[in-house]
């Protein structure tokens, strides 16, 4: 019987024992590491919690919880309106102070009768959506400008700032003396309050792309015009919806103080001039009908442009699940 020989390996270093160590350490399962046996319950649980923790995700919302969400509303104007009525018949106001829910919607009804309400709101929406988009285009590339600038930023941002927070009505009677009592003079005052929002949204969502962003469009070659448009821009569109968002709110605002002031000449007549009217004959219906108009258009521009705007938006990011909100 031959006695057993052991043959080395020539190119390895160190004993055969360290050898077989080495290798049982670096083919030992993960979980022994942490004093933990892959093949016991608790190791297995141990994976299973942390792949629960990785696809983790928001439930979307179910059936009854969207009823219940767009009943809330609902219920809150019903509830506004209930305590109005119970107001009027408490109180007993003069009609030409608050006059009851029932008089403004008779009020109202026969605006729409005779086509005056029809009219007025569309003509405040042809001004407000051409102020908003000749805004954008203005604010667009400026914002732009300005993030990438630093000597420019410097120098204009804190005039842009500034004009922001200045009340676009400010604007009113300098644009009655330059423009006269024309539409120039409402457009003004709209691009006035909206170019600012728009701009400073655009700068903030800009300054809140990466710079790994920048370099790896650099590297791929695109030029600075490939890197603002198909980079920078897509990269920074949460702060640029919110800027459009803030942006339309307050050319709408604007809209209605420059329509409410400047009334007469070749000026068309809008709801801020329906809300003057109403002022100047004493007629507090006219006045509460006008107001609940401009509110009601507010509100609705929110649930069918920016708020799907917004959602779409957060879902392509990975924000939102989808069927949630």
């Amino acid at each position: 019987m031959q006695p057993e020989t052991h043959v080395s390996d020539p190119h390895a270093v160190g004993p055969p024992t360290q050898h077989l160590q080495d290798h049982r350490s670096a083919t030992r399962a993960p979980g022994l590491d942490r004093g933990i046996d892959p093949g016991c319950d608790s190791g297995r649980e141990l994976d299973a919690g942390l792949d629960a923790l990785q696809q983790q995700t928001v439930p979307p919302i179910g059936w009854s919880a969207r009823v219940t969400k767009a009943l809330l509303p609902v219920a809150a104007v019903v509830t506004v309106i209930y305590c109005w009525q119970m107001y009027v018949w408490l109180v007993r106001p003069r009609p030409d102070v608050l006059p009851g829910p029932a008089d403004v919607f008779l009020t109202l009804r026969g605006l729409i009768a005779d086509g005056q309400a029809q009219a007025v709101i569309l003509t405040s929406l042809e001004r407000g959506l051409a102020g908003f988009v000749i805004a954008v285009l203005i604010a667009t590339p400026l914002g732009l400008l300005l993030a990438q600038n630093g000597l420019l930023r410097g120098a204009f941002g804190p005039i842009i700032s500034g004009l922001q927070v200045l009340p676009s009505v400010a604007w009113v009677p300098a644009a009655i003396v330059w423009f006269g009592l024309s539409d120039a003079t409402v457009y003004f005052v709209v691009l006035m309050g909206a170019i600012p929002s728009i701009v400073n949204g655009l700068i903030s969502g800009v300054d809140q792309v990466p710079d790994q962003y920048r370099r790896v469009g650099h590297v791929l070659g695109a030029g600075r015009w490939a890197l603002v448009v198909k980079i920078v821009l897509p990269a920074a569109l949460p702060g640029y919806v919110a800027g459009l968002k803030q942006g339309w709110a307050f050319s709408w605002r604007s809209l209605m103080a420059a329509e409410i002031i400047a009334t007469g000449g070749a000026l068309g007549f809008g709801l801020g001039g329906l809300l003057e009217q109403g002022r100047v004959l004493s007629d507090m219906a006219v006045v509460l009908v006008a107001v609940l108009i401009i509110l009601l258009i507010g509100v609705v521009v929110e649930l069918i442009v920016f708020g799907p705007l917004e959602r779409r938006l957060l879902r392509r990011r990975g924000l939102l699940e989808a069927g949630t909100r």
